[in-house]
C-alpha cells in the first residue's frame, strides 16, 4: 500500500483552502494529491506532474472521487520543465507547490527496474524509458574514474574506487545485466564489516547510479527557481528530500532567494509512529518556504 511520507506536516504547511489550485510535482500514486484534492474543493485543481507514464496512470486509477478527478490535471513529464508544463496547461494563481523527491513503493517493488537489490531485475533504473540512458549503460561501458566518480559524488559511498575497480574488472569477462550481479561486485569490493553495517552495503551504489540515470540533482536545481517564480505572492513551496544532497540543495537555495521566507527553521522529521507504519520515511526531510 502506498504511504504518502509526511502527509500531515505536508498539508499543515501547503495549507490548501477552498478553490486554489495547487501543483504536485511528483504526484507518483497520488498520496499527497488526493489530499489536497480534498481541502481544495469545490473549483480548485491539481496539476499532478510525474516523469513515468506507469505513475500516471496509476494517480488517475487512485482518485476514485468522481468529483475530485475532475479537478485533477495528470501530467507526464519532467518536472525540469514546470513553467513549460504550467503554461502548456494553462495552469495559474498557484497557491503551493509540493516536491516529494523521494521513490514510490511501485518503482521499488512492482516495476520490475532495477531500483531495489533485493531481487534479481534488469539494471535499467529509469523512471521514463524515453530516457536513452540506464544502469546497464554506465557500469558496461562508462570508464572506471566516471564511475567512481557518481558513485564518491552522488552516492557518497567511501569505497567508490574499490567497487569501479570490481565493476571493470567483472565486465572484462561478462557483461552486468542484473541488481544480483551488482550486488555481488560490491559485496567483492567492501570491507566484511562494511556488510554488517545500519544500511544495506549496496544503498550508496544503487542510490548513486539512480540519481545519474534519472539527473535527479541537475532536475531538483532547475525545478526550484522555476517554482518560485509561478507561485503567487503568499504561496508555499513544500520539498520533501531524502538524502543529504537534495537536501543541501533544497537547503541553499531557500537561503540565497531573496524572493523567499523560509517557515521551517529546521527540517521536519518523520514521527516515531510514521516511521514504524512506513520504515522508508524514516530519512524524509522537510522544509518549506513562503513567497515574499
Amino acid at each position: 500500500m502506498h504511504l504518502p511520507v509526511l502527509q500531515k506536516e505536508v498539508l499543515q504547511y501547503l495549507d490548501p483552502k477552498e478553490n486554489e489550485n495547487f501543483i504536485d510535482c511528483t504526484a507518483g500514486n497520488g498520496g499527497h494529491t488526493s489530499a489536497i484534492l480534498e481541502k481544495n474543493g469545490p473549483k480548485g485543481k491539481v496539476l499532478g506532474i510525474d516523469a513515468d507514464p506507469e505513475m500516471i496512470k496509476n494517480l488517475i486509477s487512485r482518485i476514485s472521487n468522481a468529483e475530485q478527478r475532475r479537478r485533477l490535471i495528470p501530467t507526464c513529464g519532467s518536472f525540469a520543465d514546470l513553467k513549460e508544463i504550467t503554461e502548456k496547461e494553462n495552469f495559474k494563481k498557484i497557491s503551493g507547490i509540493l516536491l516529494d523527491l523521494g521513490m514510490s513503493s511501485w518503482h521499488l517493488e512492482e516495476s520490475g527496474r532495477g531500483f531495489t537489490f533485493k531481487g534479481t531485475e534488469p539494471l535499467d533504473m529509469r523512471y521514463n524509458s524515453q530516457n536513452p540512458l540506464t544502469a546497464t549503460k554506465i557500469l558496461n561501458f562508462w570508464s572506471e574514474p566516471e564511475i567512481e566518480k557518481i558513485l564518491r559524488e552522488y552516492g557518497e559511498e567511501r569505497f567508490a574506487r574499490n567497487i569501479a575497480r570490481e565493476v571493470i574488472k567483472t565486465r572484462s569477462s561478462s557483461p552486468i545485466e542484473n541488481t544480483q550481479q551488482l550486488v555481488r561486485i560490491i559485496q567483492q569490493a567492501v570491507p566484511i564489516n562494511y556488510q554488517k553495517g545500519k544500511y544495506h552495503f549496496a544503498t550508496r551504489t544503487f542510490q548513486a547510479l539512480r540519481i545519474t540515470v534519472n539527473n535527479e540533482l541537475e532536475n531538483l536545481k532547475k525545478v526550484l527557481p522555476q517554482a518560485v517564480d509561478i507561485l503567487m505572492k503568499g504561496g508555499t513551496l513544500t520539498v520533501i528530500s531524502f538524502h543529504s544532497l537534495e537536501d543541501r540543495i533544497v537547503k541553499t537555495f531557500f537561503r540565497e532567494n531573496p524572493n523567499l521566507k523560509i517557515i521551517t527553521k529546521k527540517p521536519i522529521s518523520p514521527n516515531q509512529q510514521e516511521i514504524n507504519n512506513n520504515p522508508r520515511s524514516r530519512s524524509g526531510k522537510l522544509r518549506a518556504a513562503e513567497k515574499l
